[in-house]
């Protein structure tokens, strides 16, 4: 897979932006703001950071692969999954229908390509990756591993014993994200429970700890790449990526308000005005 400039990343990422509120303005239901934030996130994994193959099957021989552990951001991943050409973008309209393979969550029952596992039930995609990355190191595999959390998630404890488990086992293919925005769905989450210092806390787990701003594609893929330079070296990799919750939409950016609703009418023309039409809405 050749690897996508940063001025064409940014102009994926403005379509999928509008292709998020617009799926989640459709099924009037939805969570636009963790899926704005990690946007940029997404699009350069599958269009610059990740060794993609064509087609797709479950195995994932030979290729990177991904797991969305805080399946409630589907909108982005959707998105993303269609104008990287595993599905038809049209798909997209069906978010959240009866019968549709794009649900609420990722789910596999449907067959929807790109889709791996089920994801949503929060804390487990860590334990995913960890799998799956020992499963490439055992088969001989070079590729990489990437996983993606939530800062909210990290009140599982499932997650910590992830971590232990990674760091023990050396699984140095593995690299993992955090999303840092600081808002769950029931506020900030200073206020939910702290999350103290994230980065002491992965260095005391065992593995290397690299931090990355979320919403800046270049400085993003930089620190991505930086990530991939670290695999290899006995243990895993951990991106703390800063964001903010609603990017790109004023009225959305920055508030744990807009985790889990959808936009109405008017505020649907609002937030389409401040992103450019760059790949055809679908």
């Amino acid at each position: 897979m050749s690897k996508t400039n940063i001025v064409e990343l940014e102009r994926i990422a403005s379509q999928v932006r509008r292709d998020i509120v617009r799926m989640v303005h459709g099924a009037s239901s939805g969570h636009p703001g963790g899926s704005l934030g990690c946007t940029d996130f997404l699009v350069a994994l599958y269009f610059n950071i990740m060794d993609r193959k064509e087609g797709f099957d479950m195995d994932g021989r030979n290729e990177d692969l991904f797991f969305l552990s805080n399946g409630h951001i589907s909108p982005v991943w959707y998105s993303v999954l269609a104008r990287a050409g595993y599905f038809e973008t049209s798909e997209l309209s069906t978010f959240r229908q009866i019968n549709s393979r794009v649900q609420g969550h990722p789910a596999t029952e449907e067959g929807l390509p790109g889709i791996r596992i089920a994801s949503g039930s929060l804390g487990q995609g860590l334990s995913v990756a960890c799998g799956a990355a020992q499963a490439k190191k055992l088969n001989g595999e070079n590729n990489l591993v990437f996983a993606l959390m939530g800062d909210g998630e990290l009140e599982e404890g499932q997650v910590w014993e992830a971590a232990m488990y990674a760091a023990h086992h050396k699984i140095d293919n593995l690299i993992a994200t955090v999303d840092l925005n600081g808002q769950q769905i029931d506020g900030p989450t200073e206020e939910v429970m702290s999350l103290g210092d994230l980065r002491a806390k992965w260095e005391a787990f065992g593995w290397h700890v690299i931090e990355s701003k979320g919403n800046d594609m270049e400085s993003l893929v930089a620190s991505l790449e930086e990530a991939k330079s670290l695999a290899g070296n006995g243990k895993p990799i951990m991106n703390l990526m800063h964001t903010e919750m609603g990017f790109g939409i004023d009225f959305m950016v920055g508030t744990h308000k807009w985790h889990g609703i959808a936009p109405n009418d008017e505020q649907l023309a609002s937030a389409l005005s401040q992103l450019e039409e760059t790949l055809g809405d679908y």
